[in-house]
């Protein structure tokens, strides 16, 4: 699928501003993807349709989730992390996507996992550090991302634990893993 197919795909599916946030994470790592000899058309491709399940109705998501191969007990955890699991069933079902390393990227972009792939940590990132984000921490992710795409996800992760932990919410387990994993590689001097 070439990018402004997939670019036609999301744009009905998604609210101005969570389209415009969708070229820009495209943007984002196409440059992450550059800088970290990556496929370029496999990081856009993953980057456009990261939030094709956003908007998705509930109801639908949690059906999708029962009746897939999809981890169960992400019905036990806030709805905001069922969109990108389902977006990468839905993308095969509907449009054909069977790449697993695209359909992993999606998965994964809001949780993240242990032993990342380099194309899931570019999606992560890029959807962390993508130019309209304003929070606290993200200047000092998208500084890091220039120079360690790892420790970038890395520090992506412990800002949302921390930000989580601090609203007394849970946090899905596969967002530990990946902090874990990357605190282990990073502290091995490995990437």
């Amino acid at each position: 699928m070439k990018k402004d197919e997939a670019i036609q795909i999301v744009k009905p599916l998604l609210k101005q501003e969570r389209f415009d946030h969708t070229l820009r994470v495209a943007e984002t790592a196409i440059d992450l993807a550059k800088q970290y000899d990556e496929s370029l058309e496999k990081a856009e491709l993953a980057a456009i349709l990261h939030d094709y399940a956003k908007y998705f109705p509930l109801e639908d998501m949690q059906q999708i989730i029962r009746e897939s191969n999809l981890s169960k007990d992400l019905l036990d955890y806030h709805h905001e992390l069922w969109h990108g699991p389902v977006a990468s069933v839905l993308v095969e079902q509907r449009h054909g996507i069977t790449n697993p390393e695209i359909q992993n990227a999606i998965c994964y972009h809001t949780t993240g996992r242990a032993h990342m792939s380099r194309l899931e940590a570019i999606l992560f990132v890029a959807d962390y550090i993508e130019p309209g984000r304003s929070f606290p921490g993200v200047d000092e992710v998208r500084e890091a991302a220039k120079k360690d795409l790892y420790r970038a996800a890395w520090m992506a992760l412990r800002n949302t634990i921390q930000f989580l932990v601090g609203k007394h919410v849970t946090v899905y387990p596969d967002t530990f893993y990946a902090y874990n994993d990357l605190t282990k590689r990073l502290n091995a001097g490995g990437n």
